[in-house]
Order: structure tokens, then sequence, then C-alpha cells
């Protein structure tokens, strides 16, 4: 269902690097608890995995590393874009029984969420999105909600005994805390490309490529002005957005240096960040 938003000629977040505080204790989280796969590992990071095959999460403990820090930029949550319904059941089941701490479940109209938070603080959502055909649009603008979701009603879409996260899930969205909206928007849209799905006053906004409900998240809830996190603090390290040509992204490229962005290439890789300090690493696939 998902596949369309998330793949060519859309521009999508395919994964997310994480730093934390202790390396052993996120893998007993992400490994144990959300039931990730480990494609690669170190003794300062891990490639985490759903299919045995595709990156879609890192975690790195640097040397020197901080807790992480209040009221700065940086992630509020990454987000986790299950198959289906059942899944989201099952998966929500499983949380329950071994007693991990939820933060939130609602329904957004346009998808059924659960929200948590790894050891460090560092914010998670796992949602089902509904069809898009489901979806209501207003004067060019998705109409979304933040409503109670309904538990019961998911609970009993149970298949079966949880074992490992779903195979099929994929990073569906990043959500940001930013420093000034006006400033992010013309970040991300006049020179990313995206487009303004919602708008929540002057407080989020919420961003999409190729009609989906929001591939990008961006809020002020940190305070109007908040500070960039400290280097190697606890938090999102950088987020991979996908291009779908090389010459879609040069043409991307040639727009932030037009309106100021910083772009750096290491080792082959272009990096850019948005003007709150986010670190996005443009890739071509």
């Amino acid at each position: 269902m998902h596949l369309n938003f998330h793949c060519p000629p859309a521009v999508f977040i395919k994964n997310v690097h994480l730093i934390v505080e202790n390396l052993n204790r996120s893998l007993l989280f992400y490994r144990d608890v959300l039931g990730f796969k480990v494609l690669k590992e170190t003794s300062q990071a891990a490639i985490l995995t759903v299919d045995g095959e595709t990156p879609i999460l890192t975690i790195e403990q640097p040397e020197g590393v901080l807790p992480k820090p209040s009221r700065t930029t940086g992630l509020y949550h990454f987000a986790l874009l299950l198959p289906n319904r059942h899944d989201l059941a099952n998966m929500l089941t499983h949380l329950l029984q071994v007693e991990y701490p939820l933060q939130g479940a609602s329904d957004h109209l346009v998808s059924e969420a659960i929200y948590l938070a790894d050891p460090d603080g560092n914010g998670i959502e796992i949602y089902i999105d509904r069809p898009s055909n489901t979806w209501r649009w207003e004067d060019g603008e998705l109409i979304m909600a933040t409503e109670p979701l309904d538990g019961k009603g998911l609970l009993a879409e149970r298949t079966e005994t949880w074992k490992q996260i779903p195979h099929g899930t994929i990073m569906g969205h990043i959500h940001l805390h930013v420093s000034n909206l006006h400033e992010a928007e013309s970040f991300y849209c006049d020179g990313l490309g995206f487009d303004v799905t919602t708008r929540y006053g002057d407080q989020a906004l919420f961003l999409s490529s190729n009609g989906y409900h929001h591939h990008i998240g961006l809020n002020t809830w940190n305070g109007i002005g908040a500070p960039p996190a400290p280097k190697n603090s606890v938090g999102l390290k950088f987020s991979t957005l996908v291009f779908p040509t090389i010459v879609y992204r040069e043409q991307v490229i040639e727009r932030l240096e037009k309106i100021g962005a910083t772009i750096k290439v290491k080792d082959n890789e272009i990096i850019t960040k948005d003007p709150s300090g986010n670190a996005i690493r443009l890739i071509v696939e």
C-alpha cells in the first residue's frame, strides 16, 4: 500500500542514523524489544535491518558521547511504517506484554500510530497508513487530526504471536524540532522540493513528495530560536533522503546553494544541513 510514496518518483526518507549513549543497551532494545536484525556491528556502531539486507537504522556510540539535551533542535521522532493493521496489532500486543512504556496512541485519520522512546529518549512512532483514497483534502491541505486510537478494535486484529518487526516495515517519515518554521519551509520546499500538506498554525508543518501525508514533519515545540544540540550528543546524527535521479539531486543542490544552504561532500557522500542544524544525506539509488 505504501510503496508509491516510498519509491521513485517520490523523494523519501530511507534510513536514520542515531547517536546513543550506550550501544549495548540500545542494541538490547532495538534487537530484543523491537525485533530488528543486526546487519553489521562494530565496537561503536550497529546497522539494523528488517529484511536482513537493507539498512533502516544505524545506532552509534561515539567517543565522548553526551546525554540527550533538552530544548534543542533535532529529532522529535522517526517513524516506522508497518505493512498492515494486524502488524500494528501484533506489535502493540507485544509491547504491552513486555510492559514497555508507551507515550501515546493516536488516530490521525490518515494513519494509526503508537508512540514510545528508546532508552535514550529518542522518539519513535510505529504506524500504519489508511488507504490514500480515504484521505480528505480541502483547499489543497490534507485533513489530519490527533484523536484517541481505537486500541480495543486494533488489538482484536492480532493474528499471531509476535516474533520480530514484520518484513515490509520501512522508514515512513521523520519529524524534527526546528528553530524557525519560515526558514525551515524555505529550505525544505524551495530547496529540497517538498510540498506542504498541512499547517498547524505557526507551530508545525507537514511536508511530502508525490502526495503522501508527510515524509517530513517540522515543529517549534522546543521553542522558537532553539539552538542545535551539541556535537556528539544523543539524538539524530543524520537522516538519508533518496532522490529518483542524479539530475534531480543536482537540481536540488543548485537550489540549496541559491538559498545559502551548506553542502558538504565527504567520502563521495553529499550532506546538507537545514537552518536548524539537522543533517541530511542526499542519495540516489
